[in-house]
């Protein structure tokens, strides 16, 4: 059937039926992302945008494994995205701020699964914090939490992917790595530091079919970006509410994202669908960044 005939036929089903356009596609097959059956590893995946993200990638039949704390978190979540999906999901405890154990992740993932396909590097944020209340260990946290994880982690998974010739190497980062936030100068540095690693290991792995990609969201409703309202908040002197609302009116969609948008995202660049897309770092933050590159 003519590719105009098959949109006909389910825009018209979806009149109907009132099932939503995109989700008839869904259930037909025509958008197959080509991810069942892959191996996902996604670091910080109990909670917030990586929890959304595991479980987009386990709605897609990705057999995934998270990490995080060792916390009643790690295993709540887990549960959490099992029920949701019905998909199998591996929960490993870990420290990123320890290399050993950030390389432990994989190196258990990939004992568990027998290989990997996807890594999604995530780690949350350091404080927020102005430069001159920001000491040495400080400082230290933030660079391990944020660069050294990434690189850990990337760096055990990058012989497998290049064996298998396909692999995706997706970071997690900020919106603040192309337009800097206030107030967060410990994240606006090193999240540079990972934009500049991804750029340059694209290129290197370009030749073997992985793909390294960064995603910078902009405000979005998580619990990470509640407490930072609270934080900005209690230094001006105002409610949490009234710190969302100035974010909300700086972005032209006027409201913050959603972790479920964030994590449609990552799981697109997670597939077979976007092989020509590598070394880009791509915003998700409703127009707030003014940049044309």
């Amino acid at each position: 059937m003519p590719i105009n005939g098959i949109v006909e036929l389910f825009t018209n089903a979806s009149k109907i039926t009132g099932i939503g356009y995109n989700k008839l596609l869904f259930r037909e097959g025509i958008m197959d992302l080509g991810l069942k059956g892959k191996v996902a590893l996604v670091a910080g995946g109990s909670m917030g945008l990586g929890k959304a993200v595991a479980t987009e990638l386990s709605r897609e039949g990705a057999k995934v494994s998270i990490c995080a704390l060792d916390d009643p978190n790690l295993p709540k979540g887990a549960e959490e995205i099992k029920k949701e999906t019905g998909g199998e999901v591996l929960a490993i405890p870990a420290d990123l701020t320890n290399m050993e154990e950030a390389r432990g992740f994989v190196r258990k993932s990939v004992e568990h699964y027998g290989t990997v396909d996807i890594l999604v590097n995530n780690a949350g944020g350091p404080p927020s914090l102005p430069l001159l209340e920001i000491d040495d260990d400080l400082w230290n946290f933030g660079f391990k939490l944020n660069l050294m994880s990434t690189i850990a982690m990337t760096t055990e998974v990058v012989p497998i992917m290049k064996e298998k010739k396909w692999g995706r190497v997706i970071n997690m980062t900020s919106i603040s790595v192309k337009q800097p936030i206030d107030g967060l100068i410990l994240s606006n540095t090193i999240r540079s530091g990972v934009i500049g690693f991804a750029k340059t290991l694209s290129t290197e792995l370009a030749p073997y079919n992985v793909t390294v990609n960064s995603v910078c969201p902009g405000y979005t409703l998580t619990d990470r970006v509640r407490n930072l309202a609270k934080v900005v908040a209690e230094r001006e002197n105002t409610t949490p509410e009234e710190i969302i609302k100035r974010w909300e009116s700086s972005i032209p969609m006027g409201r913050l994202g959603t972790p479920e948008e964030f994590a449609a995202l990552v799981t697109f660049l997670a597939s077979n669908r976007t092989a020509y897309i590598t070394g880009a770092a791509i915003q998700i933050d409703g127009g707030w960044y003014k940049g044309v590159m």
